[in-house]
């Protein structure tokens, strides 16, 4: 089987799909969950609140961050992370327009 072939499809198309790939694990909702509900940025916590290994939470971390949907500044020897507004509007922004565009045809299938 070839690679997929990303270029016949729009660039919302393919940056809705990098997110929502990013978001489809359990542990990185619950990440996302974590840092939308402390309101702040997350330096050590979530090792402790999700009882996950430190090395499973970065590898997490980095596939949020890779797809834009966290940020990460460096303090001291701990990176801190917190949503990147812009992404977490336009996921917002693209998710509505997506979900909303259905129309409930009474009966189907």
């Amino acid at each position: 089987m070839g690679l997929t072939k990303t270029e016949i499809f729009t660039d919302e198309q393919n940056r809705l799909a990098i997110m929502l790939k990013a978001m489809a694990h359990p542990a990185r909702i619950a990440i996302l969950q974590q840092i939308i509900n402390a309101n702040a940025c997350i330096c050590g916590d979530l090792v402790e609140e999700l009882g996950l290994a430190q090395a499973t939470i970065s590898q997490h971390l980095k596939e949020l961050k890779n797809a834009g949907l966290i940020q990460g500044t460096i303090e001291g020897v701990s990176v801190c992370y917190c949503i990147e507004p812009k992404a977490w509007a336009l996921l917002n922004k693209e998710l509505g327009l997506f979900f909303n565009s259905y129309k409930d045809p009474g009966s189907c299938c």
